[in-house]
């Protein structure tokens, strides 16, 4: 005898968008950041070492000769003792201020025992871990944005001249790949923020992983080279395998991708990033600039890993997030 309809339990339907409530998450975590501690001290370094750097590099420019066509870009890049190069300084802070707005985003919720308290409201795990993303995303860009509109500034101040079209889009560019760069550790520190229950543990994994692939990556890639094309009878064609096979495992680690994107964009003079032979170098002129199309070609495949990988980093945090139980 079959039940009647009417009596039979019937699972809850998903209704509405699951982006519902995506705008609030935004602008909620977002002002969370940009009103936060220790965004203000992280600020604070980031405008002061600008300003250092910068400070510097002109003193360095004001000698150098006026028919420099790119003296602007020499502001992200010439260094005086004691201080290093603006982008020296960038590739050290980026990942830590990434970190540090997001290695508490979920657990944080759990630990402040909010996470149910959101969920009930119409708002999904979707729209809830976007929103998240988003805003440490956006935060980052508007930091940026705005020390790279200050080194625009000072420059025009210090240097008495405005910066080429070309120096504007190649700077431009530069900082786009920051902001992805920066997305990389964000999107890395969400996904141990979900692993992991306490926030110190998420932020000591997160710290751990930049060390890595700062420190010790570049090692590891020469050891596994010299282990995977051995070198014999010390043959030209042997050295230069075991060197591109070295180079090649080297770019699995963000930093070196970011790195030769650096170097690329802010030295237009720099035609290759990787091994050259003589015979390649046929026919070539040495010291010309780059234009700005043969350089956005030269590092493409870079940029393309940085973007990937924020988004896949962001798609495994997605999954991870997605397959937890959260009770009330």
């Amino acid at each position: 005898m079959s039940l009647p309809e009417s009596s039979i339990p019937k699972q809850r339907a998903r209704s509405g968008s699951p982006w519902t409530g995506l705008g609030a998450v935004i602008a909620k975590e977002m002002a969370d950041h940009l009103t936060s501690a220790r965004m203000r001290i992280l600020e604070i370094l980031i405008v002061l070492t600008a300003a250092g750097t910068v400070y510097a590099a002109m003193q360095n420019l004001r000698d150098s000769v006026s028919e420099d066509r790119f003296l602007f870009l020499k502001l992200f890049t010439a260094a005086r003792e004691p201080l290093p190069a603006f982008v020296g300084f960038l590739g050290f802070l980026v990942p830590l201020i990434a970190i540090a707005l997001a290695f508490d985003s979920i657990n944080g919720e759990f630990s402040r025992r909010t996470m149910s308290r959101i969920l009930a409201q119409p708002i999904y795990r979707d729209a809830l871990l976007l929103g998240k993303f988003l805003a440490g995303f956006f935060t980052q860009a508007l930091v940026y944005t705005a020390i790279w509109l200050l080194i625009i500034g000072l420059g025009i101040l210090g240097l008495g001249l405005p910066p080429s079209t070309e120096e504007v889009a190649r700077s431009l560019i530069f900082l786009i790949a920051t902001i992805f760069y920066g997305g990389i550790w964000l999107a890395l520190s969400m996904v141990f923020s979900t692993i992991f229950r306490q926030t110190a543990t998420a932020a000591l994994a997160s710290i751990a992983v930049w060390l890595f692939f700062m420190v010790f990556w570049e090692i590891i890639a020469g050891i596994l080279a010299q282990i995977l094309s051995p070198v014999y009878y010390g043959f030209q064609e042997e050295i230069l395998r075991q060197s591109i096979i070295g180079l090649t495992l080297s770019r699995f680690s963000p930093t070196t991708l970011y790195a030769e994107s650096m170097i690329a964009l802010l030295n237009p003079a720099v035609r290759s990033l990787g091994f050259v032979t003589p015979i390649q170098l046929q026919g070539a002129i040495l010291g010309t600039p780059l234009p700005l199309d043969q350089s956005l070609i030269l590092i493409w495949p870079q940029l393309t890993g940085l973007i990937a990988a924020t988004i896949l980093l962001f798609a495994l945090g997605y999954v991870l997030f997605q397959r937890q139980e959260i009770r009330a």
